[in-house]
């Protein structure tokens, strides 16, 4: 069957706003956590389309109303759950649909946390007298730290499943860890090997695929290389400083990112390829995060 070239024009188009339309963005800072039509949101106008205040936080210790100020990231664990962190020192994974912590730990400087096998999460705990670390705990029991590792200034870490390895970024290095003892009760993250960063100041970390992670620094972003073990500098934001969130889907071409324009934070949400920036002006922003609805 031939079709005429606006016929195929309208259909690509319609792909093409099809692709951009299944992602929902998870925003975070201050105390407060939203999710954003990335479609419909405007640099006017963002579009909420789900929210929680850390005063929400309920049936878990009172303490965590301070701890769990300001929240610096907002990871999603599949579609229903998020793993949130807060420099004040509080980390929880909340169910969104009832909005119910699943699980809470007191972290100090938490900068960011990943789900790992067997039920068990992994937290990166920046510089703090009982910080520069990561803790390792299990969802089922709160605030009881299994292992320990220390990491000056801790801010990223990424569960490759395929790779069954866990990635921490620190100040100028980042790690590679492997699961040992996991079926008992004391299991370890056993170090296997470093890479010094490029510049130093390590603050983002997230996966592209298999193989690639995207690392922000003070004054860079760079691709990681798990294949070759090397960086190269990221295109898209070459020479960019104080990148506080990055994601990257390699497929589509697509980047959220969010940049610090007041001191830590800023009011804006940026994408490229589409072009796009999206205002939140009543919160101090810090990180972003992609939920890719197509995956349900």
């Amino acid at each position: 069957m031939y079709l005429k070239p606006y016929a195929l024009f309208v259909i690509c188009l319609f792909l093409v706003s099809d692709v951009f339309a299944q992602q929902s963005w998870v925003a975070c800072g201050g105390d407060k956590v939203m999710m954003l039509d990335s479609e419909k949101s405007t640099v006017e106008k963002p579009v909420v389309t789900w929210s929680w205040d850390v005063k929400e936080a309920l049936g878990i210790p009172a303490a965590y109303q301070k701890l769990l100020v300001p929240l610096d990231e907002c990871k999603p664990v599949g579609q229903h759950r998020l793993l949130i962190t807060s420099s004040g020192g509080g980390v929880v994974l909340l169910e969104k649909s009832t909005k119910k912590v699943l699980f809470y730990a007191n972290a100090p400087m938490a900068h960011s946390a990943a789900l790992l096998p067997r039920n068990r999460v992994v937290v990166a705990l920046s510089t703090h007298k009982k910080g520069n670390s990561i803790e390792l705990y299990d969802l089922n029991h709160a605030e009881k730290v299994l292992f320990k590792d220390s990491l000056y200034s801790g801010h990223g870490v990424v569960w490759n499943a395929k790779q069954e390895r866990l990635y921490a970024l620190g100040f100028d290095e980042l790690r590679a860890y492997e699961l040992r003892h996991w079926e008992t009760q004391k299991p370890v993250l056993q170090l296997v090997k470093s890479w010094k960063l490029p510049d130093e100041g390590g603050h983002d970390l997230s996966m592209i695929d298999d193989n690639e992670l995207l690392v922000s620094t003070h004054h860079n972003v760079f691709v990681f290389d798990s294949n070759k073990g090397g960086f190269r500098v990221f295109d898209l934001l070459a020479g960019r400083e104080n990148i506080k969130s990055a994601n990257y889907d390699k497929q589509r071409g697509s980047l959220v990112y969010t940049q610090a324009e007041e001191s830590w934070w800023t009011h804006h949400i940026y994408q490229k390829n589409p072009d796009k920036t999206v205002t939140i002006p009543d919160l101090k922003l810090y990180k972003v995060r992609v939920i890719d609805n197509k995956s349900r």
